[in-house]
């Protein structure tokens, strides 16, 4: 049983004719795209976005219309994943390494809809590394600030060099084991010069559907 296909499949569900969809990154944002491919082909009427040049490609591999966002204007639901959701909504986002793009997206859409099996529910966000995009230029002054603030970060790497995102910047996983004021932490973190974004998504999430051990699934919506 692929929870991540259960709960993706279910949010497809959500999207309608004529609707203006963001499509998300990462294994179960995959899932959610194969399903509204295959809804496309039965005849669905929507134009997306995605939120990396990988979902981008599969999209069009489905055929669903990827459209310039300079044409799109604001997005009426985006479907996407996360690595960690605790009970008041808030995320840890960019496992994928495509955290900045998927919070763009989030952020100009009227719906956000997050997508995940049970494990990723957690009483307290921190236990998953939080990512956090840095510029190259200078990246080991920002790497030395990520210290100083008690982030203990490490680069991502891809075999034996950092990782790079689809936008050219650095990935700095931060091992917080425990984040108490996610909001808090996340305005001191985009304060930190060379700092470009990081995966905490405060107050973004609007539904929640999480797919259990025994294929059940477990939907909530913010109030």
């Amino acid at each position: 049983m692929n929870l991540k296909k259960i709960a993706a499949e279910r949010a497809a569900e959500y999207i309608q004719d004529g609707m203006m969809v963001g499509l998300g990154t990462g294994s179960t944002a995959y899932f959610a795209i194969c399903r509204l491919g295959e809804r496309v082909r039965e005849g669905l009427q929507i134009q997306a976005v995605a939120t990396s040049e990988a979902s981008d490609k599969l999209a069009r591999e489905w055929g669903i219309p990827i459209i310039p966002f300079d044409q799109i204007g604001r997005l009426d639901i985006t479907i996407d994943g996360a690595d960690e959701v605790d009970p008041d909504f808030n995320l840890i986002k960019g496992g994928g390494g495509a955290l900045l793009r998927e919070k763009i997206v989030a952020a100009n859409s009227d719906k956000l809809i997050i997508v995940a099996d049970g494990s990723k529910a957690v009483q307290q966000l921190g236990q998953f590394p939080l990512p956090v995009e840095v510029v190259p230029f200078a990246s080991e002054w920002t790497f030395q600030a990520l210290e100083k603030l008690g982030c203990r970060p490490e680069w991502r790497m891809n075999e034996d060099e950092r990782y790079l995102t689809d936008n050219g910047n650095l990935i700095a996983d931060c091992r917080m084991e425990s984040i108490v004021n996610a909001a808090e932490l996340n305005v001191q973190l985009n304060m930190l010069p060379g700092v470009v974004d990081n995966g905490l998504f405060v107050d973004m999430a609007d539904t929640v559907i999480l797919a259990k051990d025994d294929g059940s699934i477990d939907e909530r919506h913010r109030s």
